[in-house]
């Protein structure tokens, strides 16, 4: 069964009375069928947060109208709204260094069609290592390797190249090198989203090898983190998270197995929930709508 278009909106603003019925009043009105939503209040910090979507079959206003009107019914709560089409297709790009289990997850799942209106459009890697790995996947794969000396002008490199592909979304996938402020801030300009998955280890054990550091502590979980990229380094509002316990009997190597896996389906899920545009933003954290 073929599914049905829905119209998504998504709303960040000071709170105050009567929003919700507002934005169910104006949808029913024009006709529409509420399929989803959800509202939460931030008491401490004064903010509403909401997510409706109804049905665009039946809804008596245009589609090309649509945002107009929704500018009208929002514009009085001063804050942030964005409306989306569920049928509007979302273009990724996929960043990745030598490790390849969350980049050949995320095709996996793509190609079984568990990433909603995901179009994988590129893969860029700093290193050749992972291109005849991908290859059946039949996905662009370009090689910018890169060093101290050039990284300014690799990183204006992948700029364009995210402007060829018409890139929505960014995907860290153990990508293993720190994004430049000029870079982060170039593409959040571009309205590029960027998603980046680490370890749960963080601040903990910072550097290379945190595995082996944390078997050496004797730690007893270990676990994953998915967050939006900002030009602070690994501190972006955080999407998702897990963890899995360790035992005194797990080895460094089984620490790594189950890291990786813990990365892959943390990140997966991220990447679903951004592109289901049931994450939102503020205070430099986020609401999931689940």
């Amino acid at each position: 069964m073929e599914k049905k278009t829905t119209v998504i909106l998504l709303l960040v603003c000071p709170d105050t009375n009567g929003i919700v019925s507002n934005l169910s009043s104006f949808i029913y009105n024009n006709g529409g069928c509420i399929v989803d939503s959800d509202f939460h209040n931030d008491h401490q910090h004064g903010y509403f947060l909401g997510r409706i979507e109804w049905l665009l079959e039946g809804f008596q206003i245009k589609r090309e109208e649509i945002k107009d009107r929704v500018c009208e019914l929002c514009s009085p709560y001063n804050g942030k709204w964005s409306l989306l089409f569920s049928d509007t297709p979302i273009r990724v790009a996929i960043w990745c260094s030598k490790q390849d289990h969350c980049v050949l997850d995320l095709l996996w799942r793509h190609q079984a069609k568990e990433l909603g209106n995901a179009q994988i459009a590129v893969i860029l890697s700093n290193h050749p290592d992972l291109e005849q790995k991908v290859a059946n996947f039949n996905v662009p794969f370009v090689t910018l390797p890169i060093n101290k000396e050039n990284k300014s002008e690799v990183e204006q490199k992948q700029i364009e190249l995210m402007r060829e592909y018409n890139i929505d979304v960014i995907v860290l996938a153990k990508y293993m090198q720190i994004l430049s402020d000029n870079l982060v801030d170039t593409l959040a300009k571009d309205n590029r989203t960027v998603i980046n998955i680490h370890h749960s280890f963080l601040p903990a054990f910072i550097g290379a090898k945190p595995y082996h550091q944390a078997h050496k502590r004797g730690v007893k979980i270990i676990g994953a983190t998915a967050h939006f990229v900002t030009a602070q380094l690994d501190a972006g509002p955080i999407i998702e998270q897990d963890v899995v316990r360790i035992s005194h009997r797990d080895t460094v190597s089984d620490l790594i197995r189950k890291g990786k896996d813990l990365e892959k389906i943390v990140l997966a899920r991220a990447l679903r929930l951004h592109l289901l545009h049931k994450v939102l933003t503020y205070e430099n954290k986020t609401v999931v709508f689940e």
